[in-house]
């Protein structure tokens, strides 16, 4: 039996941030150590942003174009990323639950020691990007791509994955655990996961197409 994966670390806040609402994000702007809330972000074009040391609550920043963002010791309650490119992003010991992210796309970008719980990520690219001890618990990857992505430590647990790509993806160590993954493609770049046996016998049917085996109706 493999060795159980460890969580990602999760950040440590005060609970007596400073609160901000923000109307626009400028480039290279660094927000440490604050509380943003309720703030509206929508369709910012800003390059090199830093969110550090913060908590953000109903932060909507959908639309919006933040390339090189960097996102570390954070956490996001209620936000809207729907359809946010960030490509290179570095995001690190970060914490993003109850939270949009439809159609994200965070081309070549780093993520280590976060967590994803209870969001929708369907439409979603993480393609070339390295994730490292991730977590996805409960959250909707429908049609979501990890093309040419490197996956180590990372887990998804019940999560629907119907239609997700996986092609050109290399995992070490990641393991899937009670997630609906109906429709996958490139289920051969799934070595190197664990799954539950049950998970497996449900595969049946994608890993006989995988290797073209053609199945023979009972004699």
């Amino acid at each position: 039996m493999p060795a159980a994966l460890p969580h990602p670390t999760r950040p440590e806040l005060p609970d007596d941030l400073p609160k901000a609402t923000p109307d626009s994000l400028e480039h290279d702007a660094t927000l440490a150590e604050l509380e943003l809330c309720d703030a509206s972000l929508t369709d910012e074009n800003a390059r090199g942003v830093t969110f550090q040391s913060a908590r953000m609550k109903r932060v909507d920043l959908s639309g919006s174009r933040l390339e090189h963002l960097r996102v570390t010791d954070a956490v996001l309650s209620s936000c809207n990323l729907a359809n946010v490119h960030a490509r290179a992003a570095h995001v690190q010991t970060v914490l993003i639950q109850d939270s949009r992210l439809t159609g994200m796309a965070l081309p070549q970008g780093e993520l280590m020691d976060v967590t994803f719980k209870d969001c929708r990520i369907d439409l979603a690219s993480f393609g070339s990007c390295r994730l490292e001890r991730v977590s996805f618990e409960d959250c909707v990857l429908a049609q979501t791509d990890f093309l040419d992505a490197q996956l180590q430590g990372v887990r998804f647990d019940g999560c629907d994955l119907t239609n997700a790509d996986i092609r050109g993806a290399r995992l070490k160590r990641c393991e899937l655990r009670g997630s609906d993954l109906t429709g996958l493609q490139g289920v051969e770049s799934l070595r190197g996961a664990a799954m539950e046996w049950r998970d497996i016998i449900d595969m049946a049917g994608a890993w006989a197409a995988a290797l073209g085996i053609e199945v023979l109706d009972a004699e």
